[in-house]
């Protein structure tokens, strides 16, 4: 299994909406994304609760069977739609893949 973990800073405002409603918006659409991307085992997406120094705002955890399972993901035309949004809403990213076993 391969767990796909990705965290962003988004600033106060941008492509004209607040932080606030970007961070929806992205919230929504990467849900969305369950429903259109078989290869998507589990998704969990969280927002900093304001207790660390230096935070990132949201993390998008996501699961995939193998290594092909995430390229598929990422590849996907509506994945990369959402990609794109988040990209011109974000300040800075960070992001991990690894192996586990499944439990």
């Amino acid at each position: 299994m391969i767990k796909h973990i990705v965290m962003w800073r988004f600033p106060a405002e941008a492509d004209g909406k607040s932080k606030a409603e970007n961070m929806a918006q992205l919230t929504e659409s990467l849900f969305a994304l369950r429903a259109i991307i078989p290869e998507i085992e589990s998704m969990e997406i969280g927002t900093d609760i304001g207790i660390g120094r230096d935070p990132f705002d949201m993390v998008l955890v996501t699961t995939f069977e193998n290594e092909e399972a995430l390229e598929r993901y990422q590849e996907h035309p509506e994945h990369k739609l959402v990609s794109a949004f988040c990209g011109r809403i974000r300040e800075s990213r960070a992001s991990i893949d690894f192996e586990f076993e499944r439990a």
